[in-house]
């Protein structure tokens, strides 16, 4: 199948749970290759976007597709084109960290499953605990091996529905970098999140989701271009609460950390 220029496209949205209307009525299109994070508190809507556009959910109306297939008409194409990593880690804690990869190798009827599974423990950096059971792992080992496998089949399109929910700053940062380096390799994301900071550190492009609409969308810089000027008033930076537990185990938050502001300046 050839590359899609926008493999989502999602407009006129709407779904409805009796009085409640989740969604009314939200555009967008994902850019191929990029990371579009949809932002919004708990209860905005943006697992319910996720699961119409996974197929696992009809919309009330509107229309939505991914790689170029229309999520209602053809789900079927749909789902063998996507890969969805919920909030909790779906791995097997009985198995090791291999030999989850190989099962989802094998379920999907790929060749080598050994191989597939080496090749992603060493991309996550996971090696060294393949062979431990997954019981053993940390939050952030967890939710990259979830990632990894999710990966398998090459899915040209993944769905990150609060991918960092519950984890610690640390394991927040492994998850980080594990998926900016699937963008940089061309796949395309969409991340459900209600972390600001998260939003700002990973995605290219935002969506504001809101009362059941898309009320901002943009880059970073765009959406900080529709706040009015204000007066500069430069002041020493403190550091966070995160910034001090950053440093004292030993991870350098100039590279790993969306730094923080050194002014008062909403432009």
């Amino acid at each position: 199948m050839s590359a899609v220029a926008s493999p989502i496209r999602v407009s006129g949205l709407e779904k409805s749970y009796k009085d409640l209307h989740l969604l009314r009525g939200i555009d967008f299109d994902v850019a191929g290759g990029s990371i579009f994070a949809l932002l919004g508190s708990n209860g905005a809507g943006k697992t319910t976007v996720v699961k119409i556009l996974s197929t696992l959910l009809s919309a009330d109306a509107g229309t939505a597709s991914v790689s170029g297939f229309d999520v209602a008409a053809q789900p079927a194409q749909v789902r063998g084109s996507i890969s969805l990593t919920g909030q909790f880690a779906a791995v097997d804690e009985v198995l090791s960290g291999r030999e989850n990869l190989v099962l989802i190798a094998r379920l999907r009827h790929l060749s080598d499953p050994g191989g597939i599974a080496d090749d992603l423990l060493r991309r996550f950096s996971l090696t060294d605990a393949g062979g431990r059971k997954v019981s053993t792992y940390s939050g952030g080992m967890r939710r990259r091996l979830d990632i990894a496998m999710s990966l398998i089949g090459h899915p040209p399109v993944i769905f990150l529905d609060e991918p960092t929910t519950g984890l610690d700053p640390e394991a927040r940062i492994e998850v980080w970098q594990a998926v900016k380096e699937l963008a940089v390799q061309g796949t395309t994301i969409l991340l459900t999140t209600q972390y600001l900071e998260e939003a700002e550190h990973l995605a290219d492009r935002i969506a504001v989701l809101h009362q059941g609409h898309i009320i901002a969308n943009g880059t970073l810089a765009e959406l900080k271009q529709l706040l009015p000027p204000a007066q500069v008033e430069y002041v020493e930076k403190q550091p966070t609460l995160e910034d001090v537990f950053l440093a004292i185990i030993g991870v350098d938050t100039a590279t790993d950390t969306p730094s923080g502001p050194t002014r008062k300046d909403s432009r």
